[in-house]
């Protein structure tokens, strides 16, 4: 049996793929954020350190999201052309 064709292997190995890309992008977030906020680690966080997370966090996941809903659009506007080129 070929790995391949196999669609139980294909499956794992696509949930393992989103996995890594989750892990990714909270890597790459919080690497951002910690750069453009934190100017000088203590016990706690003021109150505008605190506020410029929070800032950081929701545009970096409103631009995540308008990145993948503008790639999913361009997908569906691309599927039908690629759908009858290669019929």
């Amino acid at each position: 049996m070929e790995a391949a064709a196999d669609p139980e292997l294909q499956s794992f190995i696509e949930a393992e793929t989103q996995k890594q890309r989750f892990q990714g992008l909270v890597h790459q977030l919080t690497e951002l954020c910690w750069d453009k906020c934190m100017e000088k680690p203590g016990p706690k966080l003021d109150a505008r350190c605190e506020g410029c997370f929070v800032n950081c966090v929701e545009r970096f996941i409103d631009t995540s999201q308008f990145i993948l809903n503008r790639l999913e659009q361009t997908q569906k506007t691309r599927d039908p052309f690629s759908r009858s080129l290669t019929d």
